[in-house]
């Protein structure tokens, strides 16, 4: 089990570690809080160093056997594992609703998104195939073979607690590595679950591990000299510090970071479409999501749709992620809402519209919740708060301009390139946008335009650090080093009769 009932009745979640679950000798621990009601769920440790290193070592050890295990067997325990998911998809989903605040629906395609990864990853024998050329010179070949790096390291945010590390591990494990996972602290349960499931499906002690706790662990895992690659995804400051010190220390590094997503509606969309997917982007999850559209660019008559949105936005029902028919549940944290009403204000002050205010709903039978309801802003410029910093709270902010190349410029200049989507009806302006915009991911009549696991993650610019994407094939060149090898191979008659051709002193293969 993962966790175990104290005197206190309060249970506390454990470490996993060479295959066994067991309790933390921190002394430093923090509450795993329900955002709708306030109820302490668990509590999780705050790992000291020496239990990273013990998780560390024990990937190290296993690492010397997994990385020999047939393809086939990694992969049918990747087959198992979606199994295993499925099975207790109404399992998890009920932890990260009750942990983290979205809705139930929400929380299944959490899941969802990370189970297509694990199926994925079952085509392992494809994905890590390498390259052969034959004859590059006289009886010489030369051919790629792809190979585990060793022991890798997921750090994860809170916001996807199941679909973000299912990002990481399968695709790390399967491709022959070893892992040490270290959750987000304020909802690690779910990722727990997972883990569970891990060992059910087969992965063997060691070859997946779990530690918790906060920027003393994070910079353990990412300075240890075993570890040889860290994945990570988060905000934009934490994102900085774990590639500036992974890399420092010799590790490949990926970072997904914070993100500003621009959405581009054109006056020839689809009006009641558009805005239906606008506004589901926006404040889905309460608009807590690395790809939520946090800004709407309206182009020339579109600007005239402000109160189209506004109208939609406030058809949404807040609520707890439990309450049937809730679209908006709670922010994660006490200290999130804070912040986010606090840029809220700062807009008001700096100018902006307030369209609609959805500071302190009254959300029945749950009075201590994190809630804020839909929020607008409009008339909003480069220049303020509300359009510089990554608010992750369910607030849109809308700016007018009055041409496509205007908001092209305008998403162009804004620092971050996670995603963005245009709404239109014509091929040629999609076609415009899609040629001319600096971001790693678009959609085109797409809100949120994260690609399927076929394809790899590919946000851009200030969103991202590091060459290579999570999950796809971008994640088993990441998680792989490439070995090429030259062959000549005499045969007996070549060699007895003194055919080698002699001592060759030069560069080239003849």
């Amino acid at each position: 089990m993962a966790a175990v009932l104290q005197p206190n009745a309060i249970p506390t979640v454990k470490l996993l570690i060479n295959g066994v679950w067991r309790d933390s000798n921190s002394s430093d621990w923090r509450d795993i809080v329900n955002p709708a009601t306030q109820e302490v769920l668990a509590r999780v440790p705050m790992c000291a160093g020496g239990e990273i290193d013990e998780a560390i070592a024990s990937a190290a050890e296993a690492f010397k056997t997994w990385k020999n295990t047939p393809i086939g067997q990694r992969a049918r325990i990747m087959l198992k594992l979606q199994e295993l998911i499925r099975r207790d998809m109404k399992k998890l989903a009920a932890c990260l609703t009750a942990e983290q605040g979205k809705t139930l629906p929400d929380a299944e395609g959490d899941v969802f998104r990370g189970l297509e990864v694990v199926e994925h990853a079952a085509s392992i024998g494809t994905l890590s195939l390498g390259e052969m050329a034959e004859n590059v010179a006289s009886g010489v070949d030369t051919y790629f073979i792809r190979q585990p790096i060793g022991v890798c390291v997921g750090i994860t945010p809170f916001n996807f607690p199941a679909m973000i590390p299912l990002w990481m591990f399968p695709m790390a494990i399967v491709s022959g590595n070893t892992f040490v996972l270290k959750p987000s602290e304020q909802d690690p349960m779910t990722t727990v679950l997972l883990a569970q499931l891990a060992i059910e499906a087969g992965v063997p002690p060691g070859v997946l591990n779990i530690v918790h706790g906060g920027k003393q662990a994070v910079d353990r895992l990412c300075t240890h000299p075993a570890v040889k690659a860290v994945s990570f995804v988060g905000s934009c400051h934490v994102g900085e510090h774990v590639y500036n010190l992974a890399s420092t220390h010799g590790k490949r590094a990926q970072c997904m970071m914070g993100a500003k997503n621009h959405a581009i509606v054109m006056p020839d969309a689809n009006k009641d479409q558009a805005l239906n997917a606008l506004v589901g982007a926006a404040f889905g999850a309460a608009g807590q999501r690395c790809m939520a559209t946090s800004v709407a660019v309206l182009v020339g008559e579109a600007a005239n749709w402000v109160p189209d949105i506004v109208a939609k936005a406030k058809t949404l029902k807040v609520n707890a992620g439990t309450v049937v028919g809730t679209d908006v549940g709670p922010v994660i944290s006490k200290q999130a809402k804070a912040r986010i009403e606090g840029l809220i204000a700062k807009g008001v002050a700096e100018g902006c519209i307030l369209d609609l205010d959805g500071r302190n709903p009254n959300v029945d039978g749950y009075p201590s919740g994190n809630f804020i309801a839909p929020t607008i802003l409009s008339g909003v410029k480069p220049h303020h708060s509300v359009y510089k910093e990554e608010i992750f709270g369910p607030v849109l902010v809308i700016v007018s301009v009055d041409t496509l190349d205007e908001a092209i410029a305008l998403t162009n200049a804004n620092p971050y390139g996670n995603g963005t989507g245009i709404f239109t009806q014509s091929g040629a302006v999609a076609r415009k946008f899609q040629n001319e915009i600096d971001v790693g991911q678009v959609g085109i009549n797409v809100p949120i335009p994260v690609p399927v696991p076929y394809f790899s993650f590919t946000g851009s610019r200030g969103s991202k650090l590091g060459d290579l994407g999570p999950y796809g094939k971008q994640a088993v060149h990441f998680y792989t080093q490439v070995k090429t090898v030259t062959a000549r191979w005499f045969d007996d008659a070549a060699v007895d009769g003194g055919k080698s051709g002699g001592v060759n002193t030069t560069i080239s293969l003849k």
